[in-house]
């Protein structure tokens, strides 16, 4: 296996509209309570009536909950990366949750309701105090603090079931080639981070691909997925999210959204197409991982979401405008959430942001897809203006289904943009979108591409970025949703920063683009029904 892997290693957003009041600190105020666990109701899987067949509810161990008081850290908790974890560290791991499994079901810091924390928060168990819609702390700006908070009280828990305030969990080191493959750590039968409800034909030494499509057969070479891979980082981490918005997701406040859920780049990809990747398909629906309800009943979800909390950490050293949300809606939102001490907790957004501040920070391992920008293959221009008017103006495709690729123009609002108005204003093509969100979805687009499209090449400039949904349900929801009815389609405006790639293709001259869709993963659920170019202010 190691030969093998260094063979390979050799080889080299997602939300609704931008709102102009995201960071207006003087709208009124509405940040998200935090839920009253004490009218938690049933949990959905993907329908009203497809419930989930236990209680996600958390045991009332604790009168209301009192505010969090982080602790003083003398020195950081070093978080190894899961491929590199010594033994050691990998005897603690299997002790602390083996002993958190040998809990009580009925206790808090058990593996059981610690796994349905997840499900509580994510499936419709609890209500917005203010809109009647499902508490879902996905597809929204909430995402990143959520799961931060959910991760440290998980880890605070099993330190003290064996007595080591210095023990982390690893984090699943996927952005890095060394780590796109399913930790070893996770993959012994009998040891207590092994989960049986997995992808069995990923298990091993089997490659990671972060544009994952359940079902579909890759026509890609190894070498070539890893490229992918690296190409799919750069472009989530850097082209599409040089803004908080893009990189966080849609405004969800106490009412409820905006207009319409959304996620951020990473949410999106590679977080939601890992979940699939390591769900079961012998499941109905994709089980442990690649559903909300039951994720975390798979020990990986934990070392998964801390590479994605590493993502937010990463994130804000990239430079330009990529700096935490400013809005006291999102920064006073809070969660509850039950201490190793089963006390239960409130926590607020703005007492998250540094993750050192929580105690810890990540080992360094390398990140080759920070100077992964993909490249314009072909220097003769693709789609030349003069055959560019074959190709149809979105206002004569749209609305269609993706049920095949379909290809279309945009009109820019503006050519010859100056260095300064650059920085200024952020260029993006908004898609309108309706689609069934108890489907898991997938599409990629592409940028000027020409005939010889090569759908599984996305290690190149034409390649602008991928949506992807993971099966989920909103239900009872004041603004998205008619009560009990499930069959309501969703609707967002999925965006992308196209300024980097307007660039690298030697487009900023033109007044339109051409925009080709490529459905990767039930494309027949989804329509997009507009496709507009703006220009927004980070």
């Amino acid at each position: 296996m190691v030969d093998r892997r260094n063979v390979l290693l050799g080889l080299g957003g997602l939300y609704g509209a931008y709102y102009t009041n995201y960071n207006n600190n003087n709208a009124g105020a509405s940040p998200v309570p935090p839920p009253d666990i004490s009218k938690c109701g049933p949990a959905t899987i993907t329908s009203t009536t497809d419930k989930v067949p236990y209680s996600c509810c958390p045991s009332l161990f604790s009168g209301d909950a009192a505010d969090y008081e982080l602790p003083s850290f003398s020195r950081l908790n070093v978080r190894p990366a899961a491929h590199a974890v010594q033994e050691e560290q990998l005897e603690k791991y299997k002790a602390a949750v083996r002993r958190m499994r040998d809990l009580p079901d009925d206790d808090p810091r058990s593996f059981y309701q610690q796994a349905n924390v997840h499900c509580a928060y994510c499936n419709g168990a609890y209500k917005l105090a203010g809109g009647g819609q499902d508490y879902q702390i996905h597809f929204s700006w909430l995402f990143f603090p959520f799961h931060r908070w959910y991760l440290y009280f998980h880890e605070r828990i099993l330190q003290s079931l064996i007595g080591d305030p210095t023990f982390t969990i690893p984090y699943w080191n996927w952005d890095n080639p060394q780590g796109m493959f399913l930790p070893e750590i996770f993959d012994e039968r009998g040891s207590p981070l092994y989960d049986e409800v997995r992808n069995q034909g990923h298990r091993n030494d089997f490659l990671l691909d972060l544009a994952y499509s359940a079902g579909e057969v890759l026509d890609a070479s190894e070498s070539q997925i890893l490229r992918n891979n690296l190409a799919l980082m750069y472009r989530q981490m850097v082209t599409n999210a040089p803004c908080p918005l893009l990189f966080f997701g849609n405004a969800l406040r106490g009412e409820g959204y905006d207009t319409s859920s959304g996620g951020g780049t990473i949410e999106s990809v590679p977080h939601n197409t890992i979940h699939r990747w390591v769900g079961d398909p012998r499941t109905t629906h994709n089980e442990d991982m690649g559903n909300f309800y039951s994720a975390a009943l798979d020990p990986i979800f934990y070392s998964h979401h801390w590479n994605v909390d590493r993502m937010w950490a990463l994130w804000k050293t990239l430079g330009g405008k990529r700096r935490d949300i400013t809005d006291p809606d999102w920064l006073q939102s809070e969660f509850v959430f039950y201490d190793e001490n089963k006390t239960l907790v409130k926590v607020k957004v703005q007492d998250c942001l540094e993750h050192e501040k929580l105690g810890y920070t990540f080992e360094t391992m390398p990140m080759p897809w920070r100077n992964f920008r993909p490249t314009w293959r072909k220097k003769a221009r693709a789609n030349p203006s003069n055959s560019r008017v074959l190709i149809p103006p979105a206002s004569k495709v749209l609305p269609v289904a993706l049920d095949r690729t379909i290809t279309f123009r945009v009109r820019r609002p503006r050519v010859r943009r100056s260095t300064t108005e650059k920085e200024e204003q952020e260029e993006l093509l908004g898609l309108g979108l309706t689609y069934d969100e108890t489907k898991s979805i997938r599409f990629d687009l592409f940028i000027n591409e020409d005939n010889d499209l090569k759908a599984f090449e996305l290690d190149r400039a034409e390649y602008l970025g991928s949506f992807a949904n993971l099966a989920h349900i909103h239900e009872g929801s004041g603004r998205d949703r008619a009560d009990n009815d499930d069959k309501k389609p969703k609707t967002t405006t999925f965006n992308l920063a196209i300024t980097e790639v307007l660039e690298d293709l030697e487009l900023e001259f033109d007044g339109s683009i051409t925009v080709t869709l490529v459905p990767k993963l039930n494309g027949e659920f989804i329509t997009v029904t507009s496709a507009v170019v703006s220009l927004v202010a980070c």
